[in-house]
């Protein structure tokens, strides 16, 4: 493993431990976190799992179809994109607004720690 690759790691992981400590204390809210406490990964980097749908709350759920929505992430440009694969319809909700910009936040993030272990 490259020191780079430790650097960015470590950084994850306190940016998980801040996370998780701030949500246990009642500090964040669970859906404004840029890090998954599932998967321990930035959130952007895999938001499209199943886990991350909330039809209840409409978190990544389209409910005109009752589908999950995709979930496109340009590392790139940092940007996250939300649509139904049947209607077509982007992120309109709350919800979708919520996830999309938690999930750019992260981007910003996980960059942020690569470009510091560099």
């Amino acid at each position: 493993m490259t020191t780079t690759t430790l650097l960015t790691r470590i950084a994850l992981a306190d940016a998980l431990a801040a996370e998780d400590h701030a949500e246990d204390g009642g500090f964040l809210d669970p859906l404004d976190r840029i890090t998954c406490p599932v998967h321990r990964r930035w959130l952007h980097q895999c938001c499209h799992s199943d886990l991350h749908v909330g039809r209840v709350s409409g978190h990544r759920w389209c409910r005109p179809c009752g589908r999950a929505l995709e979930v496109a992430v340009d590392e790139v440009l940092r940007t996250v994109t939300l649509h139904c694969p049947k209607c077509g319809r982007g992120a309109r909700t709350r919800a979708d607004a919520q996830l999309v910009a938690a999930c750019e936040a992260s981007l910003v993030a996980s960059a942020r720690s690569a470009r510091r272990a560099a």
